[in-house]
């Protein structure tokens, strides 16, 4: 039975990369529009191409480097000689779906701003096309790494499911390692062209957004790519991986080494795949350009991908794992209620439909300090609905599990109720990563001079993705709390396997000291690493400000449009600002956890972890929602409200969307990859620190 479980796992990947190439050639079959719709499409592919390649060249060394301790590492006998091969691996699935997510973005961005030209429905089928290469490339490659070094490990190396689970845990710290450098690096280059543009191009110049004559509009839309998508792509690699393989290793653990309960989170992820393929054939709209419009078509195919999976769960839980084991079920069912709930609080905390939205856009009548004051208050309260519903799920799922007998089979629950949020992540991320395109297919249609009826519905089409990539965002932060929390589990059981044998869940209290400093100092790190990445935000950004005010005041005939700015100049210079910046946060990242661990031991490890969870789930849903809020205001007042465009109004919002821009792209969503990498890389190393502690 075991062969066809693993058989159907491989199909599963290979169904949804063969649809993945069926979605990319249906956008390249698509009209590009005019020459200068090429031509501006041209330049930005290019830029985004030279960005990933200077950005992989320097990925390239870290994990080379990484791989060589790695291996020392394996001939002392702290670690297999799967270790470091798995982490490579892990690394390079994760940038190539980044990769291919990108590129696919670049060609259908100038499509997609054609299509709209024939109407919104065209235009958001290119578009969610786009998307949907991008979530199912991700989910496909996610399952042939899993599926292939299972295969490896099992049916070649002889591992027992114990040693197949250690070993493919370590490929995860691979991933979460890729997506970090690629989230941080993007999230920098695309906020500091954003805000390099808007404040002197639309605060300063009083030109609109996306206006031809703006040195940094090309950056602007290169940073699209390779942040929004290709950083979004390696993050969400990452998490689907890491919820698959860490509910895999516990399962392990609960039925005693039983490889039935390793392959049920493996197979719920491939039954997701194809009721993600039925999901994304319900996706469509009438020519009507208004958000709940376009938002009711996005989620009829997310939410028929939901309920398919809740029905074929059952009989997965059933036929596998027996019939005595069916409340595992009802845990998958509290990871999907969980995913939607966070859904739809971070949709009414962030669109422009409903109050909290619409009251901040009021707050520009009296200026950009109160907006700000009013997105940091929004973003605070959001979090107070996300934290519920993340604790309601974790109840229900460890207790219903069996939690309360055998704290393994609650632990395995939580994990199932983690893969559950993610299984239908293939139509999840193509309602994310289209946004990105829709706001290309924008910015073309303005540098192009398309007429205003095509801007109207890319706008209306990048509303909402404003929307929906808030929504993945929030996605994407709860269920790495639900993943971060099976993996300290999966940290402990590693802690025992390496020599701390008498060691038990019940070892960490909080009243021990060691805990108590892991814990305060795993508290503070995600606010080092969001204060970190926000500056180097604001330090790109000045150097883009100053490079495009040096273009307007020195450039003869720009303003006028009788001269060219120098785009490549400001893509140049995010380029550089990014890959310099990226390499602290992502280097801090992965030594602090062994740091910590030398220092106190396992014991200031796991309240490290707790601490960083904690904080980070809640930091990361603030920035991220304040971001999209302030982002949707300054939209909305772009639609005619609050003196439009142009008005004080319009600038203030503006001045709060700048300030939300590294909230919501950059610091936000890195912080969820952030404290899945503490863990991963607590496990990794979790031999030498065993071994080799000064306290505990």
């Amino acid at each position: 039975m075991e062969n066809y479980l693993v058989l159907f796992v491989f199909i599963g990947s290979l169904l949804a990369l063969g649809f993945a190439l069926i979605m990319a050639k249906r956008v390249l079959g698509f009209d590009e529009g005019t020459d200068k719709m090429k031509k501006i499409s041209r330049s930005i592919r290019s830029g985004a191409n030279a960005y990933l390649k200077r950005q992989y060249s320097i990925v390239a060394a870290f994990f080379a480097g990484m791989f060589v301790i790695l291996i020392v590492m394996a001939a002392f006998g702290m670690l297999t000689w799967f270790v470091p091969f798995a982490f490579v691996t892990g690394g390079f699935f994760s940038g190539l779906s980044g990769f291919v997510g990108m590129k696919i973005a670049t060609f259908a961005n100038d499509r997609t701003a054609n299509a709209c030209r024939t109407g919104l429905n065209k235009g958001l089928r290119v578009a969610f096309s786009a998307g949907s290469v991008m979530g199912f490339t991700v989910v496909g490659l996610g399952l042939l790494d899993i599926s292939i070094w299972f295969t490896l490990l099992k049916y070649v190396f002889n591992q027992s499911p114990s040693q197949i689970t250690s070993a493919m845990l370590t490929f995860g710290m691979g991933a979460s390692s890729m997506a970090l450098f690629a989230r941080v690096g993007g999230g920098i280059f695309t906020k500091a062209a954003d805000v390099g543009a808007d404040l002197v191009g639309k605060v300063e110049a009083g030109i609109p957004e996306d206006d031809p004559r703006n040195p940094a509009v090309i950056a602007d839309n290169v940073g699209d790519n390779v942040g929004d998508v290709a950083g979004m792509g390696a993050d969400l690699y990452e998490s689907y991986v890491g919820s698959v393989i860490s509910a895999s290793a516990l399962g392990v653990a609960a039925f005693g080494g039983d490889i039935k309960a390793m392959a049920v989170p493996m197979i719920m992820a491939a039954l997701g795949i194809v009721c993600s393929i039925i999901g994304t054939f319900f996706v469509r709209t009438g020519e009507k350009a208004e958000q709940k419009v376009l938002l009711k078509a996005l989620r009829r195919g997310t939410n028929l991908s939901a309920i398919l999976i809740a029905i074929a769960a059952f009989p997965l839980i059933w036929f596998v794992l027996g019939r005595e084991y069916y409340t595992l079920y009802f845990a998958v069912i509290a990871g999907l209620i969980a995913g939607v709930l966070i859904g739809l609080s971070t949709e009414y905390f962030t669109s422009d439909t409903y109050k909290p939205t619409k009251n901040l856009a009021a707050k520009s009548e009296t200026g950009s300090a109160t907006i700000i004051i009013g997105g940091v208050g929004l973003g605070m309260l959001s979090t107070a609905v996300p934290i519920i519903i993340v604790a309601a799920a974790v109840l229900v799922a460890y207790f219903v599990s069996g939690g309360a007998a055998d704290p393994h089979f609650g632990l395995y629950g939580i994990a199932l109720a983690a893969v559950g949020m993610l299984s239908t992540l293939g139509i999840t991320l193509a309602t994310d990563a289209y946004g990105p395109v829709a706001d290309n297919a924008g910015g073309i249609a303005e540098m192009a001079g398309l007429e205003p009826e095509v801007r109207e519905r890319t706008d209306a089409l990048d509303s909402l993705g404003n929307t929906t990539a808030a929504t993945g965002k929030g996605f994407a932060i709860g269920s790495a709390a639900l993943t971060a929390l099976a993996l300290i589990a999966s940290y402990i059981e590693k802690v025992q396997e390496v020599g701390a044998s008498d060691v038990s869940f019940d070892s960490f209290s909080v009243m021990n000291p060691l805990v108590l400093i892991g814990l305060f100092i795993g508290a503070c790190l995600p606010f080092v690493f969001a204060a970190l990445t926000m500056d180097a935000v604001g330090r790109a950004a000045q150097s883009v400000v100053v490079e495009v005010r040096r273009q307007f005041q020195h450039i003869k005939g720009l303003m006028q449009g009788k001269a060219d700015p120098d785009y490549a100049k400001c893509v140049d210079l995010c380029t550089r600002s990014s890959l310099k910046e990226m390499i602290l946060p992502t280097v801090i990242a992965i030594v602090v956890p062994i740091v910590v661990g030398l220092v106190l031991g396992y014991l200031g490890v796991v309240g490290m972890l707790a601490g960083a969870t904690v904080s980070g789930f809640l930091l990361a849903i603030f920035m991220s929602n304040s971001g999209g809020a302030w982002d949707n205001a300054k939209k909305y007042i772009e639609a005619g409200n609050h003196g439009g465009k142009g008005s004080d109004q319009h600038k203030a919002a503006v001045v709060g969307d700048t300030v939300g821009d590294p909230f919501k792209d950059t610091s936000g969503p890195s912080i969820n990859i952030l404290i899945k990498l503490l863990s991963m890389v607590s496990i990794v190393f979790a031999a030498l620190v065993v071994n080799f502690h000064i306290f505990g």
